[in-house]
């Protein structure tokens, strides 16, 4: 009988998914994969190379997607009161769904900056809170009394889950406040806010859940909450990321927006999208010099990407990100599946709504990128054998004095 190989230990996540390519050494914890590597023999690896029949796969899973798109009669019924779908969402899964973002601290180190005591007076706005998966674990990580923390979401279903939780009513040290507002809400603010009194928005997965026409009034509400120089931490959905490719007919709303099984929405950015989103252009030819970066990591279980049901891997369930992502503030990665392909017709790289100035949004430039990049990541089931790509996008930007 063959010996049964040993399973090599894990290589712990201990860095951010960004640091500078500048630095001579990159940062502990980083994994590369070189020739005489075993590829399954660790769940990570920087710097793999996506396949050579990527940007094929992409094209055909797009093309297929576009021959049975939702009927127009049915579209504005998606696009109706979108806080209904959330609250039937979370009435479904309460706070069971989502992980707590714990891997926020290390992507985002302002966050536990602001924690500090004696870090003074700082108000860090969650906006799309749901159930608080973001907020509470700031919050339990937190020793300054001084910090107050806003929780903000749509669905009224959400903010209760938030409002019920054992820490919303005890702070151990600071202060949390929670309820229901509507980021595209136009020249409303949520109450207590008053403009210009915010450090910090955490902006995680909730861009994509809007329809493109409600970008402008929410650049606008968030342009107007934040402190000349305050941030914006940015997180979400990547254009050809595996939950993408995976809709099949009757999800496809427009070019890279979607209506899930539950009829909450998702839209996957182009990194140009989010430049232009935030400054009013597109990222410079400089930004653009900068290679793919990949890790890969495994997954295992029945509850994997590749068995969990097509609804499920539509979300982002808070995988923590894994190793670095190389590249400089500011510097934009350009995935291989963006590069020319003739084969198949592609969907328009870049929104029209962000190609002329957006309604309701205030003139740019608003923002100036501090850092704007690609986490790319090879989930890899070992037992199965099956590989999986995830594409997220990663931002800061600064408000413009």
């Amino acid at each position: 009988m063959q010996e049964e190989r040993a399973k090599p230990a894990r290589i712990p996540k201990l860095t951010s998914s960004v640091h500078d390519i500048n630095t001579e050494k990159p940062p502990f914890g980083s994994r590369f994969l070189t020739e005489n590597s075993d590829v399954w023999a660790q769940n990570a690896w920087d710097h793999v190379p996506p396949p050579d029949d990527q940007a094929e796969a992409i094209a055909m899973s797009l093309a297929k997607q576009r021959l049975a798109p939702v009927p127009d009669e049915e579209k504005a019924k998606y696009n109706e009161k979108p806080a209904r779908h959330w609250d039937n969402f979370y009435k479904t899964n309460a706070n069971n769904f989502f992980r707590n973002r714990n891997w926020l601290h290390l992507e985002f180190p302002e966050l536990l900056a602001a924690a500090e005591p004696e870090a003074g007076e700082i108000t860090i706005c969650e906006i799309g809170c749901g159930a608080g998966n973001a907020a509470f674990p700031l919050l339990s990580a937190n020793k300054n009394p001084k910090l107050t923390i806003r929780a903000y979401d749509y669905s009224s279903h959400a903010v209760k889950l938030v409002q019920t939780n054992s820490l919303y009513a005890s702070p151990p040290i600071g202060s949390i406040h929670a309820a229901v507002w509507d980021l595209s809400s136009p020249d409303t603010l949520p109450t207590g806010v008053d403009p210009g009194t915010v450090d910090m928005i955490v902006l995680v997965f909730v861009m994509s859940a809007l329809h493109p026409d409600e970008w402008g009034r929410a650049m606008a509400n968030i342009h107007k909450m934040l402190k000349p120089g305050g941030r914006v931490l940015f997180r979400d959905y990547g254009r050809h990321d595996l939950t993408q490719l995976r809709f099949k007919s009757g999800r496809l709303l427009d070019d890279n927006f979607y209506i899930r099984g539950d009829k909450t929405r998702v839209y996957f950015f182009e990194l140009d999208e989010l430049a232009l989103l935030f400054t009013g252009s597109r990222a410079t030819d400089a930004q653009k010099t900068a290679a793919t970066k990949e890790v890969m990591e495994e997954i295992e279980g029945e509850n994997d990407a590749a068995t969990a049901p097509p609804h499920a891997s539509a979300y982002d369930t808070s995988h923590p990100p894994s190793p670095p992502i190389e590249f400089s503030p500011a510097q934009r990665i350009i995935p291989k599946s963006e590069e020319s392909d003739t084969t198949h017709p592609q969907p328009q790289t870049i929104h029209p709504n962000l190609l002329r100035p957006l309604a309701y949004c205030p003139s740019h430039p608003l923002f100036a990128i501090e850092q704007l990049g690609v986490d790319r990541r090879l989930l890899v089931n070992r037992k199965r054998q099956l590989k999986m790509y995830r594409v997220w996008m990663q931002g800061k930007f600064q408000k413009l004095a």
